[in-house]
């Protein structure tokens, strides 16, 4: 798995890329501001082409940015992410931030949840956890920390979008916003796969999400989730 780091801070991007690297993954270059970030990335796909895509080289598979960068450090960070989505829509994005900032994750998750997180600083002291996320975006899934689902279900109460939820359903799609497997849900929720099973066909039918061949309803429901 090919990494690419952007952090301004030179400890955490040094700890960062020791981290990734010790448990097999490639970080194959690390900056400190967003327009480096983007000028790499750019970089390693021009030289995946003039080498005809040869194995080894290419975009990474996933970005580990901060959300705040030089030269304001405001959302230098996630605005070269949604840049970097519009140009590269292969490679995965996980923003990490200090605290919650609920615009910047909206914002990021606006287009699509297909490799895309966002988690909050301290969830890189849990290892498992952090590499788990970066493994999980990088295959093209979901990884949001559970405060950033909290606020954004709060918010979608709020508004009342989903008020035909049930609380176990709400508690269900909030699990499926944070990445989860159905598998993985009822572990947490200390249930059987049938019951979450029955509980996102529930979720499904009570959005209005009807089965197609050209759309995926977990992630239109989860984005029918965030967006709320």
């Amino acid at each position: 798995m090919r990494v690419v780091i952007a952090e301004d801070s030179v400890l955490l991007r040094d700890g960062l890329t020791r981290l990734l690297t010790d448990r097999g993954m490639e970080v194959v270059g690390a900056v400190g501001d967003g327009e480096a970030l983007l000028a790499l990335v750019d970089q390693l796909a021009g030289a995946s082409t003039e080498s005809g895509g040869e194995s080894g080289g290419g975009v990474p598979d996933v970005v580990v940015a901060d959300v705040r960068m030089p030269p304001t450090h405001t959302d230098e960070g996630v605005r070269a992410c949604i840049e970097l989505r519009a140009r590269h829509p292969e490679v995965g994005t996980l923003v990490l931030s200090q605290y919650v900032e609920e615009r910047y994750a909206s914002e990021l998750l606006a287009s699509t949840t297909r490799g895309v997180g966002y988690l909050l600083k301290d969830r890189v002291a849990e290892v498992r956890e952090f590499v788990d996320a970066v493994s999980r975006v990088a295959a093209g899934g979901t990884a949001l920390d559970p405060e950033v689902v909290a606020q954004l279900l709060g918010r979608s109460r709020r508004h009342d979008t989903l008020e035909a939820l049930t609380p176990r359903e709400r508690e269900v799609l909030g699990l499926m916003a944070e990445g989860r497997s159905n598998t993985a849900v009822a572990r947490q929720l200390v249930v059987s796969d049938g019951a979450v099973e029955k509980h996102v066909s529930n979720i499904f039918l009570k959005l209005g999400l009807t089965q197609s061949p050209e759309d995926h309803r977990r992630v239109l429901a989860v984005l029918r989730y965030l967006n709320s």
